[in-house]
């Protein structure tokens, strides 16, 4: 078997398991080939639509939404898989998402949706809800 078939073989395996971007799909086929021939053949995949990096931004969105994510974490993710910043707003453009909705799930699920008995504990839930990658106003309008 060349060489070209086996980076081909190894990359379907990789977009089998799930929908990877341009990026992790280079970095995880450079342990085992040379960068030149990955290049074409990550390349060709994409003219094939074998992979597609709205594909994987839309799948990435979706599974982060499940687990209460906010929009500047997801967004920083993103960047670190090498994805341009127009493709996941062209997913909220497709998909709308209510953060205000999905923070108040969470406000829900993790607080009981009871107010902070105490400045203390508010700026904990602050800092969760920061962490989780909603902004300040999001959560301002959630837990006032």
């Amino acid at each position: 078997m060349s060489e070209k078939s086996e980076i081909r073989r190894a990359a379907m395996n990789l977009l089998a398991r799930r929908e990877h971007s341009q990026q992790e799909l280079r970095e995880k086929l450079q342990r085992r080939f040379p960068p030149e021939l990955i290049e074409i053949e990550i390349e060709l995949l994409a003219e094939q639509k074998l992979q597609s990096d709205q594909r994987f931004v839309d799948s990435f969105v979706r599974s982060r939404l499940s687990r209460y994510q906010g929009p500047s974490r997801i967004r920083a993710e993103l960047k670190q898989k090498g994805i341009e910043e127009h493709l996941f707003e062209q997913t909220l453009f497709e998909n709308p998402v209510d953060w205000y909705a999905l923070l108040g799930e969470l406000n829900q699920r993790k607080f009981g949706g009871q107010p902070a008995q105490n400045p203390a504990e508010k700026a904990r839930r602050l800092r969760f809800f920061q962490y989780r990658g909603f902004s300040f106003e999001q959560i301002n309008e959630v837990i006032n």
